[in-house]
């Protein structure tokens, strides 16, 4: 695994969740990992994360105001190893759009998480409260690290 796209749906609040948590891990794992973030939507084109999930990633050390929102491409398919959906609705418009000759390994984000978490959605925090966003980031992590034992195994 070189390269990971995570993706909801419109890209400013789980996605570049994982996108950040993920990034900095294999950073700091010395790991040359290609990390993105896109949505199924373009509801939110350029704009950067929401600023709850913001706040909720600084007070673990994790800074996502770099972030830009984008839409998932065609060309996402080819160039990502693994794309991870944030829930079954994404996964499905994934493999819905997925072009003929993709080589990315298409799969749910939590089905490489560790239980409680392992095969559940992670939830749209965005209509909800402060609470949603620290309840995403903590899936966030507990899969990430998983990822990250993956990425390290590819590595050596």
């Amino acid at each position: 695994m070189r390269s990971v796209l995570f993706v909801c749906t419109g890209n400013i609040c789980r996605s570049p969740t994982a996108d950040g948590v993920f990034a900095k891990l294999v950073a700091d794992a010395g790991l040359d990992v290609l990390v993105d973030s896109a949505g199924t939507h373009g509801y939110h084109i350029g704009d950067p994360p929401d600023p709850r999930s913001i706040r909720a990633a600084r007070t673990r050390g994790y800074d996502l105001s770099p972030l830009r929102a984008r839409k998932l491409v065609a060309a996402d398919f080819t160039r990502f190893d693994l794309i991870l959906a944030m829930d079954r609705g994404h996964l499905d418009i994934m493999r819905r759009m997925a072009p003929a000759g993709s080589t990315a390994e298409l799969s749910l984000f939590a089905d490489h998480a560790p239980a409680p978490w392992r095969g559940r959605d992670v939830p749209d925090p965005y209509y909800g409260g402060a609470d949603g966003f620290v309840e995403v980031l903590d899936m966030v992590e507990a899969g990430a690290k998983a990822l990250l034992a993956r990425a390290r195994a590819v590595f050596g």
